[in-house]
C-alpha cells in the first residue's frame, strides 16, 4: 500500500507529466490550424490562406464558449510560439519590447549559468551544460526542463528571452523551477551567475597505446587544443584514438568543420543550404589533416551543433566508427527576421547537412553502435526520497575512465586487449 508521501510524490509526478501532455496537445491543435493556412496557400491559387477562416472561427468559439473569457493575447502568443517550435525548436518570437532588449544585450559580456537551451513541449529545455558551470554543479543535464525562471513560467516564453533572463552580473542569483530527467517532481534551484570558463581539452593514454581525447566544448580555441592533444599522444606512441564528444553542446558549426578536418584529408565535411540561402559546400583541406590513426568517436544526446557536424562527417566518410547515443539535433544558421510591428522572429534560415544529404537538425547523427548512456543513481535520503539539490554531495567520486561502458565499447571496436 502506498504511503501518504508516496501518494503525494506520485500525484506531483503525474501533475507535471500531465501538464506537459496538455501543453503539447493544445499546442498541436493550434499548429494544425496554423499549418493548415500554409498548406492551404500552396494548395489553392485563387484564395490565399483559406484555412485562416477555420482558425478565426476557433478563436471566436474559444472567446465566446470557453468557461471564462480567456486572454486572447496569450492564446495567440501561444499559437505563434507553438508554430515556431514545431518548425524549429531553436526559434523565438520576440515582441517589439523584447526585441529591443535582445538587441541591447545580445553582444554584452555577462555572467551566466552555463546552459544551452531549446524549446520542448512549449517549455524551455536543456540541450547541454558547460562543465564546471553553476548549472553543472547543480546537476542539471540534457533534457531537463525549466518550468520557471525567476518566478516567470517558461511556457510560451521566447527562447532568446529565456537565455537573456539567465544572464546578469557575476554573483547575482537566478531562481529556477526544474523538472529533472531523473526526479519525479519539480525542484526549486537557486543558481549564482558566474563567468563561464570552458575547461581545457582532456587527454589520456589508455592501454594498448590508445589515446583518449575529450573536448567538453568546441568554444573558440578548443580545436587547436584537440590538435595539440593528438600530436602529443602520437609522440607518446599512440596507435589508435578515441574522440569523446559526449555533452559537447557549445561550439559554432565552423568549429565542428575544423575539428573534422583534423582527421580528413579530402571530401565534403558538410554543406549549408536554405530556402533563400544558396548552397555552400565545406570541403576538407588536406593540409589541415594531422593524423591517419584509426578513430572511434563517442556521442550522446548532449552532443550538439559543431560537434554533431564533426561526428556526421567522420561517420559518412567512414573515417571513424561512432558509438553511443543519437545526438541532439542542432546545426543551423539562425538570424533575426524583423517584423512590421518592431518585433522579430529568430529563425533557422539554413541548415547544415551531413555529406550524405541529411539535415543534421532534423535527422540527428546516429552511431553505428548504439548504446544508452548509463544514468547515475539518484541520491536519496533514509526514506528513499530524492534529496533536494542543496543537500546533494558537492563532489562525486571519480570513476576509472576504462570502466565507462561507452569507453569500453570504443576500446573493443579498436581491438584493445581485454
Amino acid at each position: 500500500m502506498a504511503t501518504g508521501s508516496d501518494s503525494a510524490s506520485g500525484s506531483n509526478y503525474m501533475n507535471s507529466r500531465i501538464k506537459y501532455a496538455v501543453v503539447s496537445t493544445s499546442t498541436g491543435l493550434m499548429l494544425l490550424l496554423l499549418m493548415g493556412s500554409v498548406l492551404g496557400r500552396s494548395a489553392s491559387t485563387d484564395r490565399p490562406y483559406p484555412q485562416l477562416g477555420v482558425y478565426t472561427e476557433v478563436l471566436h468559439r474559444i472567446k465566446s464558449e470557453y468557461v471564462e473569457e480567456p486572454d486572447m493575447k496569450s492564446v495567440t502568443l501561444g499559437a505563434l510560439n507553438g508554430l515556431l517550435e514545431s518548425v524549429d525548436p531553436f526559434a523565438s518570437y520576440l515582441n517589439a519590447d523584447q526585441y529591443r532588449d535582445y538587441l541591447k544585450n545580445k553582444d554584452a559580456h555577462k555572467a551566466g549559468v552555463g546552459l544551452v537551451l531549446a524549446k520542448k513541449f512549449g517549455f524551455v529545455g536543456v540541450v547541454g551544460v558547460t562543465p564546471g558551470s553553476p548549472a553543472a554543479k547543480a546537476g542539471l543535464t540534457t533534457n531537463d526542463m525549466l518550468e520557471t525562471i525567476n518566478g516567470v513560467a517558461t511556457r510560451d516564453m521566447p527562447l532568446a528571452y529565456a537565455s537573456l533572463l539567465l544572464e546578469g552580473d557575476a554573483g547575482s542569483n537566478v531562481d529556477l523551477t526544474v523538472v529533472r530527467v531523473r526526479r519525479p517532481e519539480p525542484q526549486k534551484i537557486k543558481l549564482t551567475r558566474a563567468e563561464i570558463v570552458y575547461p581545457p581539452v582532456s587527454q589520456k593514454m589508455l592501454a594498448d597505446n590508445i589515446g583518449y581525447i575529450q573536448p567538453s566544448t568546441l568554444a573558440s580555441g578548443k580545436v587547436k587544443e584537440v590538435a595539440d592533444a593528438v600530436e602529443r599522444l602520437q609522440k607518446q606512441g599512440a596507435q589508435k584514438l578515441i574522440l569523446d564528444l559526449r555533452n559537447c553542446a557549445v561550439g559554432e558549426p565552423q568549429e565542428g568543420i575544423a575539428l573534422a578536418n583534423l582527421f580528413l584529408t579530402k571530401g565534403e565535411i558538410t554543406y549549408l543550404q536554405g530556402q533563400k540561402v544558396p548552397r555552400q559546400d565545406f570541403e576538407a583541406v588536406p593540409a589541415k589533416d594531422i593524423t591517419t590513426l584509426p578513430l572511434v568517436v563517442i556521442t550522446n544526446r548532449g552532443t550538439a551543433s559543431g560537434a554533431e557536424i564533426a561526428a556526421a562527417a567522420l561517420l559518412d566518410d567512414k573515417r571513424a566508427e561512432l558509438v553511443g547515443e543519437r545526438t541532439y539535433g542542432d546545426a543551423s544558421l539562425r538570424k533575426a527576421v524583423t517584423m512590421d510591428d518592431g518585433g522579430a522572429i529568430i529563425l533557422s534560415v539554413a541548415k547544415y547537412y551531413s555529406p550524405d544529404g541529411k539535415a543534421i537538425q532534423d535527422n540527428f547523427v546516429t552511431p553505428g553502435t548504439l548504446m544508452a548512456e548509463a544514468e547515475p543513481a539518484a541520491e536519496v535520503d533514509e526514506n528513499g526520497e530524492p534529496l533536494p539539490a542543496a543537500e546533494l554531495p558537492k563532489e562525486q567520486p571519480q570513476k576509472k575512465l576504462e570502466d565507462d561502458p561507452m569507453v569500453k565499447k570504443a576500446l573493443d571496436l579498436l581491438g584493445a586487449k581485454a
